[in-house]
């Protein structure tokens, strides 16, 4: 019976959330049940996909990289596989109707990751975002808007710029090892070398005029995803202050974190504020 298996793939799928993301993992504890699930299901697809070309470096990475699409292809066709993160996402996928466009631009994204380490120009680095975070966030939105495609174009832009937002702390953050461990530099005109302060808090800025956008759209989200939303909005904010604090040198030799009794902190204090109503 294809519903136990089914049941099986979804309950991988939020094993794969809680083992890999503490602060994903409580911000979607805070969505309503009814879309739970779907949100584990993309979020175990996107980091399969990741972990292939970021971390798996005693493979030939590019060789699974072509598997996992092929068959994620046939997943989306047959509505079926064997890989039970990929029967989950594809249940989510056509739940939904989530557009192809975006999940292949995802995977385009991941694989300039097996080949490509230096972003040198805006453009570059908008389209690797996109593709990496972007189309994320929309599908996630596909989720919490229930199909409703009028909702879904109004939250559009809000979702791509809290996606990109969300990102672009994870580069900041991640900066010492994508440059030593990946060889990768994803900010464009930035020598990492010799990063500065005005270098870093140009980035910072540009970080905080996405968060504005995107939480314009979080104020106009359904119920049943507002909370969740807000709790990883925080979340990212937090770390965000954090790496403003800290002096660029140090982002280059550290990574900075949010320890787990913050992240229950800001848990506890985004639930008065949301119960306040002081979300809006």
């Amino acid at each position: 019976m294809k519903e136990l298996f089914d049941i099986v793939s979804q309950s991988c799928s939020k094993s794969v959330t809680n083992a890999y993301s503490t602060s994903f993992s409580l911000a979607t504890k805070m969505l309503a049940p009814t879309i739970r699930q779907d949100i584990h299901n993309i979020y175990g697809f996107v980091r399969f996909a990741d972990e292939i070309v970021d971390t798996f470096h005693d493979y030939n990475k590019e060789e699974l990289f072509n598997k996992f699409e092929a068959s994620l292809e046939d997943a989306l066709k047959d509505k079926i596989s064997l890989n039970p993160i990929l029967n989950s996402f594809q249940h989510t996928v056509h739940k939904y109707n989530i557009e192809k466009e975006l999940i292949n631009a995802f995977m385009k994204s991941m694989r300039l990751d097996l080949s490509k380490s230096i972003y040198t120009t805006e453009d570059e680095y908008k389209q690797y975002i996109y593709g990496s975070a972007d189309v994320v966030g929309l599908m996630c939105l596909k989720v919490f808007v229930k199909g409703n495609s009028k909702k879904y174009e109004e939250l559009k832009g809000a979702a791509m710029s809290l996606g990109s937002a969300f990102q672009k702390v994870n580069f900041l953050r991640d900066l010492k090892e994508d440059y030593e461990s990946l060889s990768r530099t994803y900010f464009p005109n930035t020598n990492l070398d010799a990063l500065d302060e005005i270098s870093k808090k140009h980035i910072i800025d540009d970080i905080e005029a996405d968060f504005k956008k995107g939480y314009a759209g979080i104020l106009n989200l359904p119920t049943e995803a507002k909370f969740g939303v807000f709790m990883a909005y925080r979340y990212y904010k937090r770390l965000l202050k954090k790496l403003a604090k800290t002096p660029a040198i140090e982002i280059k030799n550290t990574r900075i974190r949010v320890p787990n009794y913050e992240k229950f902190g800001l848990l506890t204090r985004s639930y008065v504020k949301y119960q306040l109503k002081l979300v809006r």
